[in-house]
């Protein structure tokens, strides 16, 4: 025994129990396994402690629910549940992430990994009481999230937990109530199938490791549901879902994945000192002089933006369309741009939804939008059509209309129809600003079209096929000639026509301008489609 500070007594802390602390302890770390770990690496994975240890500042891990173990009292023993179900196969906490570039308020996250060297990282019972405890405190502590999800979804061998259906499992709907309130980053690797998928799928961003397989059931399931016997590797692999727009960034390995994680995440806490900036008098020939010829439009937005703070997301679904975040002067944006490369950078259906979704998420989390317009219009004909183009389409409108973000649209070469307008947010005059390149042209459509569709009458009239194309090609000059962004500027349909080397520094005053205005309340969720 011994005297407080006050005259009253104490117990001493008991060594015996300092000793089984920390031995249960030790259990939980992955020293204490190590053929999992073993089997882990040998398969090319990373153990769900070594993927955190590497995304979050060194030290300032704080964990939740480290002692749990799986519900299988009924079928093992205790001693082999602690020794080889730690944490029941999801590890939970709060941190600190990029505390070299944010404040700690800034930095402060939470961090949740399946553990797949547990049951195949399968959900637990214990594992989604934990969930329900974390995404209650995400929300109330207003902390950007990040989820590695590999594992096999639902586990159904845990005994101690009376159920039927668990389909009164709320994780799944907490998760998703989350949705516009903290952005929420999901790394996958291997495979990801079920419950497991659902959170993925949840999330606003998606890392997946070029070898996952990603899907809503595993094989397990499929079998069940009589539609056959699917390898684990087939059921979503990356050659299915990064074209098809499931996945956002598709990288080699979990490093690579982490490393990516991170800096996604730093889009979203804040602005940082501004990184090296190209040479911008590259943007007065960077476009080709052949106005039909395509160009890759991504080196401009890396033109544009600070060196190294461009990451492209969901590249290879409708590619006709870019979308990316990065930085201009250390402040995140958004970017999206029309890619003449695929379709001319019309705007297809996908595109338009790939659009949308993006706008939604710069809107929820407040990141301006930079567009970068060359587009001949939406898409047309019966085979657009059939994609539901009409409400597709529509739907990117829609989300321009509700931004409150600042909008700035910079016109590159043309700006045609609808779709042009789109881009815009709607109009022409909805961004704080728009400009236009020296080159550029506008008009309600594409102009040879319009001239053809215009002059149909006349042209009909005239017999032979060469004057008419001469009228064609005539009255073409003549509309493109009034297209022109210097006419359009004078007409007061754009803000200003400027040299390109201006463009990043327009940008970032304008920004700058738009700093300190008022926002009108966030959107309460943000698609995940």
């Amino acid at each position: 025994m011994i005297s407080g500070v006050f005259g009253g007594r104490y117990r001493e802390l008991v060594p015996d129990e300092l000793s089984e602390l920390l031995r249960r302890r030790a259990l939980t770390e992955d020293a204490a396994r190590p053929d999992a770990v073993q089997r882990r690496h040998a398969a090319g994975g990373r153990t769900a402690r070594e993927n955190i240890a590497d995304l979050v500042d060194p030290g300032s891990f704080v964990e939740y629910g480290r002692y749990t173990v799986a519900a299988q009292r009924d079928r093992r023993e205790l001693t082999d549940l602690i020794a080889n179900t730690p944490a029941d196969g999801l590890i939970a906490g709060t941190a600190r992430i990029n505390g070299e570039l944010f404040s700690p308020e800034r930095s402060a996250a939470a961090v949740l990994s399946y553990d797949y060297t547990v049951l195949a990282g399968t959900q637990g019972v214990f594992g989604h009481f934990k969930k329900d405890r974390l995404f209650e405190l995400i929300e109330r502590m207003r902390l950007p999230t990040v989820f590695f999800a590999e594992g096999g979804g639902g586990r159904p061998g845990d005994t101690d937990y009376p159920t039927v259906s668990s389909l009164e499992v709320r994780a799944f709907k907490l998760w998703a109530a989350l949705s516009g309130v903290v952005p929420r980053i999901a790394v996958v690797n291997g495979r990801c199938f079920a419950g497991n998928a659902v959170i993925a799928g949840a999330s606003d961003l998606i890392v997946a490791t070029r070898g996952s397989s990603l899907g809503m059931g595993g094989p397990a399931m499929i079998a069940g549901g009589g539609l056959g016997h699917v390898a684990p590797d087939d059921v979503g692999p990356m050659s299915v879902q990064e074209p098809n727009g499931t996945v956002d960034v598709v990288v080699d390995d979990e490093a690579e994945a982490v490393a990516v994680t991170k800096k996604l995440l730093g889009y979203f806490q804040g602005t940082v000192p501004a990184g090296p900036v190209a040479d911008q008098t590259s943007l007065r020939t960077i476009l080709p002089e052949r106005a039909r010829r395509a160009y890759l439009v991504g080196p401009i937005i890396e033109t544009i933006a600070d060196g190294d703070s461009v990451t492209f997301l969901r590249r290879r679904f409708a590619p006709e369309l870019v979308t990316a975040l990065a930085r201009v002067d250390g402040r995140a944006v958004g970017v999206v741009a029309n890619n003449t490369m695929a379709l001319a950078g019309a705007l297809t259906a996908a595109a338009s939804d790939k659009a949308a979704r993006f706008l939604q998420l710069c809107e929820a989390f407040g990141l301006p939008v930079i567009s970068l317009i060359d587009c001949p219009g939406f898409m047309v004909g019966p085979d657009a059509e059939s994609h539901a183009l009409v409400r597709r389409a529509s739907r990117m409108l829609v989300a321009g209309a509700a931004l409150t973000v600042p909008l700035i649209a910079v016109i590159l070469r043309r700006g045609y129809g609808l779709g042009a307008q789109a881009m815009a947010g709607g109009s022409l005059h909805e961004p704080l600003l728009t400009v236009a390149w020296p080159g550029a042209h506008l008009g309600p459509m594409g102009l040879e079209g319009a001239v053809r569709l215009g002059l149909r009458k006349e042209l009909d009239a005239i017999e032979d096929p060469e004057a008419r194309e001469d009228v064609v090609r005539h009255a073409t000059a003549a509309a493109q000639e009034h297209a022109k962004a210097l006419n359009a500027a004078r007409h007061f349909e754009i803000d200003d026509v400027i040299d390109p080397a201006d463009t990043r520094g327009l940008i970032s005053a304008t920004l700058a301008a738009a700093a300190g205005g008022h926002r009108a309340p966030r959107p309460r969720f943000v698609d995940t489609w």
